[in-house]
């Protein structure tokens, strides 16, 4: 078998003896990210091409986000979007100002209004089933403020790793790695909540239930009742004020040191439908772990009962069943976390993301220049104390997205034909009317 390389939109690691083969290569070329190989066998020529991976969520509710936090902006595009949903920009600003940097004294104090454009895929307020662009701008760049960060990494930063893998980053806000990514995931998160209530009244909820050393006891939350007025409440996002009130001086108290800590964020949905989610390699709470541990800054995810579970005993941790009013199974606890043999058994389903302090802190720390020279560093830039309360809307997105792509896949392989009505229920089509979804 014969094959051929078309070098110019790909680079891989060049050898003393390669020059020749890559002398056309110009520094723009690094920015691709596909390689081509033609390969011939016998009198057939097929022609492969590899994509860069790391971008894109979903199969059926497809995201891809883009940008960096120095360039000219960052933002989504959302391939599969059921049509006729109505969407405006407005609908996207609210979870994207609840993410937005400088809204209080316990965030980074960068100043951007995040407003959402949408390019494509809405006409006349609707959805129209094609790919929908949405970008927000850059406009508080501070890119003198990474000058020695240019030089020496962070310490626990990806600035190294990326090094390492790439061989090459984008210095100014750490590029790819910065929270500002997340934006795409917010914005695309907004759309996935919309349908999701729209649909089948599933509401998603997320609050701070740790900061450092504050955590805020489990029962002094209903889940049931919780409100997103409870959590938009007071700056910390804790639906508790007491504890609130102790979480923001914490945080404060590392703050003006030039410090960070870290904190837990409790996320919990409610009104899912059952059988979402698959068995072995796509159950549902290992979709939500990979969404939820792929934001910035997290460390640990926790379901139902978690760790805890493994101090009980079969007979104490079990979920036992019973028959309500209506005439439905349920379980009478919920230690599962609304999720049994990786699919959604129809309970609130609740989860924990644990967030490490922030990486890049105003005090002096040992690290090592990128030629490989030992040197201290004081970060400069601007950089929240505490990412979580601003993680409360990633989360809340991340879960989201997750939940609009199962939904999706749950009606194309088990809604398709009439469903056995002894053990499965609709899908729960609401009335146009109420949806406000067009025909």
């Amino acid at each position: 078998m014969a094959s051929s390389l078309s070098i110019k939109p790909f680079v891989g690691a060049l050898s003393s003896d390669e020059p020749s083969r890559f002398g056309s290569l110009r520094h723009s070329d690094l920015r691709s990210a596909v390689l081509r190989i033609s390969t011939t066998r016998g009198s057939r020529s097929r022609t492969l091409e590899i994509k860069a991976a790391g971008s894109t969520y979903g199969n059926f509710f497809r995201v891809t986000t883009f940008g960096e936090s120095h360039g000219g902006g960052v933002g989504c595009v959302i391939d599969g979007c059921p049509p006729r949903i109505p969407l405006t920009e407005a609908d996207l600003q609210v979870d994207l100002d609840r993410r937005r940097p400088g809204q209080s004294r316990i965030t980074t104090p960068r100043k951007e209004t995040d407003t959402a454009h949408i390019y494509s895929g809405v006409a006349e307020g609707f959805t129209t089933g094609s790919p929908i662009m949405i970008k927000v701008p850059n406009t508080d760049q501070r890119g003198k403020d990474y000058s020695e960060m240019s030089m020496a990494y962070r310490p626990s930063h990806a600035d190294a790793t990326y090094d390492f893998k790439y061989g090459t980053r984008s210095v100014e806000g750490g590029g790819r790695s910065s929270a500002r990514e997340t934006i795409g995931r917010v914005a695309a998160g907004a759309v996935a909540k919309k349908i999701l209530k729209a649909y089948s009244g599933t509401e998603i909820l997320a609050y701070v239930s740790q900061a450092h050393k504050v955590i805020l006891p489990e029962d002094l939350v209903d889940h049931e009742t919780l409100t997103l007025e409870q959590v938009e409440s007071n700056i910390a996002r804790c639906p508790h004020p007491e504890y609130a009130e102790k979480m923001i001086a914490a945080i404060d108290a590392v703050r003006v040191k030039g410090d960070s800590v870290g904190g837990v964020v409790t996320c919990i949905v409610r009104n899912l439908p059952r059988g979402l989610g698959s068995p072995v390699f796509d159950k549902l709470e290992a979709e939500l772990a990979k969404a939820a541990l792929s934001l910035p800054a997290t460390k640990g995810f926790e379901f139902g009962s978690g760790f805890a579970g493994t101090f009980l005993t079969g007979s104490e941790h079990n979920d036992e069943f019973y028959m309500d009013d209506h005439g439905r199974v349920r379980t009478r606890t919920n230690r599962s976390g609304g999720i049994q043999g990786g699919i959604s058994n129809g309970e609130i389903i609740n989860m924990r993301i644990a967030f490490k302090p922030t990486s890049t802190i105003s005090r002096k720390q040992n690290t090592v220049t990128r030629d490989k020279k030992e040197t201290e560093l004081i970060a400069r830039g601007r950089h929240d104390p505490c990412v979580v309360p601003r993680a409360v809307p990633m989360v809340e997105a991340s879960v989201a997205l997750v939940l609009i792509d199962q939904l999706l896949a749950q009606y194309a392989q088990c809604q398709l034909f009439p469903i056995n009505s002894d053990f499965q229920e609709p899908l729960q089509l609401p009335k146009l009317e109420q949806s406000g979804i067009s025909l």
